[in-house]
């Protein structure tokens, strides 16, 4: 069973910096699919960034030049540093796992089998 713990969110003003992290336990995380996709009260969960087990990032174009998606497998951590934040990334912030390639995409939440508790992002103006 593979556990995820995100830690790191804050309340920030806009222009700010903020770095997730997400540690896991169980399995081979070397192999992981990992992603990060926030949410914000009465919406869907969205993707901002992923990364596969060799390596290749993708991101939202939302995010692109600002976020940044990082692994470190001898930690068991995927990281997500955000940059110059707007209100507009105010969200719960949820890491993801998938075991297998993401069958519609690294983009899509229903792929990834496991999930973290979520970590707060709250961004003021």
């Amino acid at each position: 069973q593979v556990q995820l713990v995100e830690s790191g969110g804050g309340l920030l003003q806009a222009g700010g910096s903020l770095r997730l992290s997400c540690a896991a336990s169980g399995g081979t995380f070397s192999r992981y699919y990992l992603g990060w996709f926030p949410q914000a009260p009465g919406k869907e969960r969205e993707f901002v960034a992923a990364i596969t087990w060799i390596g290749v990032k993708s991101y939202a174009e939302s995010v692109k030049g600002r976020f940044t998606i990082s692994r470190d497998n001898a930690k068991n951590t995927v990281f997500l540093q955000m940059n110059s934040l707007k209100p507009e990334d105010t969200a719960d912030y949820y890491c993801a796992a998938a075991l297998q390639t993401p069958p519609n995409g690294l983009g899509n939440f229903r792929g990834y089998d496991y999930w973290g508790q979520g970590t707060q992002v709250s961004v003021s103006s």
